[in-house]
């Protein structure tokens, strides 16, 4: 049965041999959570894999790790896979779905005593990012478009999100792109509001990240990417089914604590890597020139192998309106 009640199944072909060693690039974000549920149960172990996990700033800085091999699969943002197989086709595979959008999970935080009221506001202020071109600036456009305005009228910045609070406060820039658990974060600690969500209309539901690899080692470990997709679909199973596995493994690889975790926004965890809701991205990237020419994401998808048992709530809905939530909103 599904979701590691039991011992996991290796699947290795020779249970004796040593586990292959990989290195995977997470960031402290609930997308990552699918790893962590690997790690803790066994999934990994049982797939003859020896996983280190190292923190990334986001998927435009895990690309050249990947293809010099430093890493060998990353949290990878769609914008950033989509671009690079624009610009250098073959380079890189998506090899797992990871995560999709839910309202509130990203969205435009401002200090609570900004006289920022909404996104029309924003004209000539300064916004941070995590990187340029990438899934939070091209939401942010979107939502600029709706307020008349384009990313010419602002001045963008790459940040680290966990900055992102500590700029804000100082006054350094006026508004951030954020994702859980820094959302929550800031509000409890500082008192944040959110400005927008980043979520809606052309982008409501906007897939966000898969784990990639680069197309040589895909093409040289087969057996090893196979593994890796194995351990993940079971995990992304897990995770998909149970918000309260999830609230309990934020604590492992992120700063939040576990009454934080506890009630956050949760988005969605896919199971199928599906190239008919991925290429969403692409036609929006289109719209807004992040790409010259459309672009067909399926030769750049790797679908994993099917999980030997789909769980009956395969994809997370999101959790009751807290009172914080209902509070940030405007």
């Amino acid at each position: 049965m599904l979701g590691g009640c039991g011992a996991p199944t290796p699947h290795t072909a020779d249970t004796g041999a040593p586990p292959t060693a990989i290195t995977v690039g997470i960031m402290p974000i609930p997308d990552c959570a699918t790893i962590a549920a690997a790690q803790q149960k066994g999934y990994f172990t049982a797939e003859g894999l020896r996983v280190t996990t190292v923190q990334v700033q986001g998927g435009g800085i895990a690309l050249p790790k990947l293809e010099s091999g430093e890493l060998q699969f990353a949290i990878m943002n769609y914008v950033a896979a989509i671009q690079k197989q624009s610009r250098e086709p073959g380079v890189i595979k998506l090899v797992t779905d990871a995560y999709q959008a839910a309202p509130n999970a990203f969205v435009l935080m401002v200090p609570g005593n900004s006289p920022l009221k909404t996104v029309s506001d924003l004209h000539g202020k300064r916004i941070a990012v995590l990187t340029l071109n990438s899934v939070g600036t091209l939401t942010l456009e979107a939502a600029l478009k709706v307020a008349g305005l384009t990313k010419h009228d602002v001045h963008l910045s790459e940040q680290p999100v966990t900055e992102m609070m500590n700029l804000l406060e100082r006054g350094q820039i006026d508004a951030a792109w954020m994702t859980e658990p820094f959302i929550s974060a800031y509000y409890a600690q500082h008192g944040g509001r959110k400005l927008a969500d980043m979520m809606t209309g052309q982008t409501a539901d906007l897939p966000i990240a898969g784990w990639a690899t680069s197309a040589t080692f895909a093409k040289n470990h087969p057996s090893t990417v196979l593994a890796f997709q194995r351990a993940m679909q079971r995990a992304q199973a897990d995770v998909a089914a149970d918000r309260g596995l999830i609230a309990r493994l934020l604590p492992t690889y992120t700063k939040i604590d576990a009454d934080a975790a506890a009630n956050i926004t949760i988005g969605i965890f896919p199971l199928d890597l599906a190239p008919s809701r991925i290429q969403k991205v692409a036609d929006l990237m289109l719209e807004y020139d992040y790409l010259a020419d459309a672009l067909d994401v399926r030769p750049i998808l790797m679908p994993p192998p099917p999980i030997p048992t789909t769980p009956s709530a395969s994809i997370l809905p999101p959790p009751p309106a807290s009172r914080r939530h209902q509070e940030l909103t405007p």
